[in-house]
């Protein structure tokens, strides 16, 4: 990448990240924050809570990076050592924060906790550091320079470092970095297509932008594809010219299949803006999803003005007598069929007095599934205004990934039927029983 220059070392401290306790994904989030400021992030180490190995590959890390990262550690038990690290690394002393020490006593006062000895000590920072202040928590975070090199310590709470990150870190890295320069990028959210058919058939080929500098990535995951477009050319003043040109493209070829742009896009948000403007409301039944419909929907504020109700009906004794699915048709076909799956979206719709039911049931596996319904079979259901069908989806075996699966399909086909798009995720075909 040519025009990055500012070299970042992110160094995750903790046993738990080691033996798997505690999944890092403080060190993926920085990675990509530091990617779309500027920064080349050269390693990703993560050590245990041992003092010589992290004084170690902090004076290594330090000599080599611009900026050196650390997570994690600054807590009140025996175990926090990053704090006497940094202090003995440069030669200070530890004194108490008075800002830091009220800040930590308010918190106690308001969830009327003890406050001990030990938490007094997170208000101990080294005497050459800029105090980085936590509203989100107790452990403040310190920002040091040495000849030239700058050391960011945040804690391993993901919420409080992100927030550190965002508010404490970023202005400083515009006046310590101010000639690096910020790469540019584009991101395009997409769900119900699958990698191959986004890439090959909808795109085409991207030879013409990677010689003018683009470098367009394709990033697959349960829910949908992802593609990231950035400029890493070595003509920065072309590089919105150049992604506006590849912009106009895909929204030319693949418009339909996008939910959404920017670098976090939230597809039950975008449905829920649709419902919203709309004036419509919607309620979920649930059997194989087990609610992760519902809390996709419910994660986002404001739901209220469209999210009507829920139901988990996981039994059939459920289906039947809060949704009035047949009993005959269970009988018949079974829990995972179109038949069911439409008079389930049907019912929660009719007994909530929402204006849209939708509804899934399938076999998510890893058991349960047979040669006729094979584990990964699911039925979807969809009752709109004039518009019943059902739709079968065959998935994976990981019973996680299915859930994950089936709920984003439920989400895309009432973004396209709500946009009338023809085109229903993956080209499946609706089923009217």
């Amino acid at each position: 990448m040519f025009n990055i220059m500012n070299k970042a070392h992110i160094i995750s401290i903790g046993n738990e990240l080691l033996i798997g306790d505690t999944i890092n994904t403080n060190a993926s989030w920085i990675g990509k924050f530091l990617h779309g400021e500027g920064f080349d992030v050269e390693q990703v180490i993560t050590l245990p809570d041992d003092y010589s190995l992290l004084d170690e590959q902090l004076r290594e890390s330090m000599k080599s990076a611009d900026l050196v990262i650390t997570t994690g550690g600054l807590g009140p038990t025996h175990d926090d050592i990053t704090k006497k690290v940094v202090t003995d690394y440069f030669g200070v002393s530890l004194v108490t924060d008075q800002n830091v020490l009220n800040h930590i006593k308010k918190i106690f006062e308001l969830r009327g906790l003890k406050f001990s000895h030990s938490n007094a000590d997170q208000a101990l920072v080294p005497e050459n550091a800029n105090v980085l202040f936590n509203k989100k928590g107790t452990a403040p975070g310190l920002w040091l320079k040495e000849n030239g090199s700058c050391l960011a310590v945040l804690p391993g709470v993901p919420h409080e470092m992100k927030y550190l990150l965002e508010n404490e870190v970023r202005p400083r890295l515009d006046n310590q970095f101010p000639e690096r320069v910020k790469l540019t990028m584009q991101y395009f959210h997409t769900a119900g297509v699958p990698e191959s058919t986004l890439s090959d058939d909808l795109i085409g080929d991207l030879t013409e932008y990677f010689n003018n500098g683009l470098d367009v990535a394709f990033l697959p995951g349960a829910g949908g594809v992802k593609v990231r477009v950035e400029y890493t050319g070595s003509k920065p003043e072309t590089s919105e010219s150049e992604l506006l040109k590849f912009r106009e493209r895909i929204l030319e070829r693949a418009g339909d299949m996008i939910y959404g742009e920017g670098r976090e896009c939230d597809l039950a948000s975008v449905v829920g803006q649709i419902l919203a403007k709309r004036n419509l409301t919607i309620s979920v039944a649930e059997s194989c999803t087990g609610g992760r419909l519902s809390d996709e929907i419910t994660n986002i504020p404001g739901c209220s003005r469209y999210m009507a109700g829920g139901v988990i009906a996981y039994s059939n004794r459920l289906k039947i007598n809060m949704l009035g699915v047949k009993k005959s048709d269970l009988d018949r076909v079974g829990a995972v069929s179109a038949e069911v799956a439409l008079q389930m979206a049907k019912g929660v719709a009719e007994r909530t007095g929402a204006s849209i039911g939708v509804s899934t049931t399938g076999v998510a596996g890893p058991g349960g599934g047979t040669a006729e319904k094979p584990v990964g079979t699911v039925w979807m259901g969809f009752w709109l205004d004039g518009d019943h069908f059902a739709l079968k989806g065959s998935f994976t075996d990981d019973r996680e990934i299915n859930k994950q699966r089936t709920a984003a399909v439920v989400l895309e086909t009432v973004r396209r039927r709500l946009l009338s798009i023809e085109t229903l995720p993956y080209n499946l075909i609706p089923v009217t029983p």
